[in-house]
């Protein structure tokens, strides 16, 4: 029998709704996966391993007894640390959070709960979302399966990573400037940002409320969608939510992969995302791409997004505004980590202050304060008042675009994964890391990063990134799972079956895999 690890999320569903793969066995293979992998991957915070197992057996026994079953049934997920889950820690990759259960699931995690999925952990992420590699993560960093002296994007690193290296077939992640389509893009994975409003954010722990999105991560389009089907839709619980009829992401996804769509279709390449700069293997795979596309029939326009040039000065003053009030709740005195000062008599001030300094990571205070400068009287206005004009004009730039085109494109990531450590200790060049991703998040509009092929230089993944009309995320869709049907064809089947296989666990980092799974 085929490794139930190897198959996409359709294709597993498929086999354990005809009885040919039992939940439990499915489960298990992946289980063991984690454990002879995770020494060296490092993609979880937190697997539990008893309790995935026992809810599988549960939906095998309603299997067998004629129950109806959801569309997940049986099929292992992964969720970013970053939404809550009632049975298992949620730390936000921070040490101010370290063991704190919830007495609560995520809408997003209910809705995976209520359509049969086994979740099989909670994965690493950059401390409450902030960073571009999982490196700031109060647990150590992940490793790229592609290469484990690499980075694996981030802040969601850790979901992207765990699909790669074949530990998930799906996860969640969460989307504030490109956490999702980052990491998917330098680890050959399928990652979506969906429209702002249209995943409920409920129970996602919040970094930046006005930009964060949930979605999905999987290994190939037609599986983002089946997850994307089961979390979309209205939610009484979070505020932003958008109350409307969502069609069928997957028949959109399905439908796409005919081709035909293609024919006539307007792709317009956005100009200032398509600069000297990128990494020279970047811009080779993506240009193949565009020829491609033009083959098939699409109409290939150049547009142009003329304030997207300020869209990174304008998200790193509203983001680190919006975290410096979110983050505030975490003080000590309801829930996770608290420190008494020390040689001082103890307050309830110097308890927040001593709680904070020992539960914040250095990339978290440098945003923070960042934040409570842009809001401070006498800078309000010259600083957060002004990034929000200029996200305006953005989302002008795009509306224009539209007119011009069907969907936009750019490279996800101006560069393949990069080397651990190196840039760590450059905030702005991590920064820099998510300028075509960035844009997405202010306007609100979905979009979607898919594998393109490989760089010459490394051997590394590259991402092609498509941003749709907002609401018109089946269009994305059905774009997307039409170029990966022709890049299948170039590639010879898909381009996440070219990723190293990886060994048994070696005790690579410190995290240790046998205790993953307890």
């Amino acid at each position: 029998m085929t490794d139930p690890t190897r198959l996409p999320a359709t294709e597993l569903a498929a086999r354990l709704a005809s009885g040919e793969i039992s939940s439990v066995e499915a489960t298990q293979a992946h289980l063991e996966r984690i454990a002879a992998v995770e020494g060296e991957v490092h993609a979880f915070l937190h697997v539990n391993g008893e309790q995935a197992l026992a809810t599988a057996a549960g939906i095998d026994r309603r299997r067998a007894a004629g129950e109806p079953l959801g569309p997940l049934a049986g099929v292992p997920v992964a969720v970013k640390d970053v939404l809550t889950t009632r049975d298992e820690p949620t730390t936000s990759g921070s040490r101010i959070l370290e063991g704190w259960v919830p007495p609560y699931d995520a809408t997003a995690v209910a809705r995976l709960r209520a359509a049969d999925a086994v979740i099989v952990g909670k994965t690493n992420m950059d401390e409450f979302a902030m960073g571009s590699s999982t490196e700031h993560s109060a647990y150590g960093p992940t490793h790229n399966p592609w290469d484990l002296d690499r980075i694996p994007g981030g802040s969601g690193g850790g979901s992207a990573a765990a699909v790669a290296a074949f530990e998930a077939p799906l996860a969640l992640g969460s989307d504030t400037g490109g956490s999702i389509r980052q990491p998917a893009a330098v680890t050959g994975t399928v990652g979506v940002k969906p429209t702002y409003g249209g995943v409920s954010r409920w129970g996602a722990i919040a970094l930046a409320s006005s930009l964060d999105q949930i979605g999905p991560v999987a290994r190939n389009v037609r599986d983002t969608a089946l997850v994307h089907d089961v979390i979309k839709g209205h939610d009484p619980k979070d505020s932003t939510s958008l109350d409307r009829d969502w069609p069928s992401f997957l028949d959109a996804a399905r439908g796409g992969r005919g081709g035909a769509g293609l024919r006539g279709l307007r792709v317009g390449v956005i100009r200032e995302l398509n600069q000297p700069g990128f990494q020279p293997g970047v811009r080779a795979r993506f240009d193949e791409a565009i020829a491609l596309l033009a083959d098939a029939g699409a109409e290939i326009v150049e547009v142009s997004c003329p304030n997207i040039a300020y869209a990174v000065a304008a998200y790193y003053l509203v983001l680190p505004a919006e975290a410096s009030s979110n983050l505030a709740r975490f003080d000590g005195v309801r829930y996770g980590l608290r420190r008494m000062p020390e040689g001082r008599r103890p307050d309830v001030e110097g308890m927040m202050a001593a709680t904070r300094e020992a539960g914040f990571g250095p990339e978290v205070k440098r945003r923070i304060i960042l934040g409570t400068y842009a809001l401070s009287a006498g800078y309000y206005d010259q600083f957060y008042g002004k990034a929000q004009k200029v996200r305006t004009l953005i989302q002008r730039d795009f509306v224009a675009a539209f007119e011009q085109a069907d969907v936009l494109v750019s490279p996800t990531s101006p560069t393949t994964a990069f080397r651990l450590g190196e840039k760590v200790n450059d905030p702005l060049a991590m920064y820099l890391n998510d300028v075509t991703t960035i844009p997405a998040n202010l306007a609100g509009i979905p979009a979607i990063s898919q594998p393109i092929g490989l760089a010459e230089e490394d051997g590394l993944p590259v991402g092609l990134q498509t941003f749709g009309p907002v609401f018109e995320d089946a269009r994305l869709y059905a774009f997307a799972g039409a170029l990966e049907a022709l890049l299948e064809d170039r590639w010879g089947g898909p381009i996440i079956d070219r990723a190293p296989a990886l060994g048994a666990a070696t005790g690579r980092d410190a995290h240790d895999a046998e205790g993953a799974t307890r």
